[in-house]
């Protein structure tokens, strides 16, 4: 009895952190570059059940034999392992700011591979992002609306000076200040990349993020004046919501059906007459 509650508790505390992952799918869902999380679950591995009489190895002419009296095997129920973001491209569009950047895929060698856009984060690494809704700061340093600067092809900093500047299709920067290209980072896994909040991505993986330029059959193009926006689907995450709600409401009652049992059998069951 215990361990279907313990299963039905599981199933809980998995869709509830399924909950709160679409919870933030659907409020990103008009973050510009935003990138909805998929939830991957697994189950707890699986329990050797044996009759407790049988802990003894019963031995023949010195020999171990198998174990006696075993009833099988028991799932103890399913958690959610991770979230997974979904990096396929989000819809572009207008916007009129010169200091909105939008990367358009083109063609890619690999099927998770991806282009980006190269920042700096608070702590001076080198992170990635797909939201080009920059700004430019007091200094006249190109950043993101986090105050997060914008690297060119060097790692190095670019200052505009104004945001009256032009970009080029390959993200060449021309401005009054100086001329750069834009840091453009390709990984041919993306799903070794974690976010990291602010929109940006660190690669966890064992395989470093190239040059999108220098890539064999890398294909992309920089849109000045346009945004890529959010690839949430908000019709599948309110149906996913509502599927993880009814979900958790099952657990819930298996769970009282298993706590109103117990109460029976500690408060009738075992009373002495």
């Amino acid at each position: 009895m215990l361990r279907g509650f313990n299963a039905a508790g599981a199933g809980m505390m998995a869709n509830q952190r399924h909950q709160d992952s679409l919870s933030n799918n659907m409020s990103n869902a008009l973050t510009p570059g935003f990138k909805q999380d998929r939830s991957t679950f697994r189950a707890f591995p699986e329990m050797l059940i044996q009759n407790v009489e049988s802990r003894d190895v019963p031995t023949e002419n010195g020999l171990q034999l198998p174990f006696q009296n075993t009833v099988g095997t028991i799932n103890s129920g399913v958690y959610m392992q991770e979230d997974v973001p979904l990096q396929t491209q989000g819809d572009i569009r207008q916007t009129g700011l010169s200091t909105d950047l939008a990367i358009q895929n083109g063609d890619m060698p690999d099927e998770n591979g991806s282009v980006f856009f190269e920042v700096q984060n608070e702590d001076g690494d080198v992170r990635f992002t797909r939201n080009g809704n920059f700004t430019v700061d007091g200094e006249g340093f190109l950043t993101t609306n986090q105050g997060h600067y914008v690297l060119d092809e060097d790692g190095d900093t670019i200052q505009t000076g104004t945001d009256q500047f032009e970009v080029t299709e390959d993200g060449e920067v021309i401005s009054p200040f100086d001329n750069t290209l834009i840091g453009m980072a390709y990984h041919e896994n993306t799903n070794d990349f974690v976010k990291e909040g602010d929109n940006l991505f660190a690669n966890e993986g064992d395989v470093a993020a190239v040059d999108a330029r220098a890539a064999d059959g890398v294909g992309f193009q920089i849109q000045q004046n346009h945004l890529e926006e959010s690839n949430v689907d908000e019709q599948q995450v309110m149906a996913d919501m509502t599927r993880a709600h009814r979900m958790f409401d099952m657990n819930q009652q298996v769970v009282k059906t298993f706590d109103t049992s117990m109460e029976l059998a500690a408060n009738q069951i075992g009373r002495l007459r």
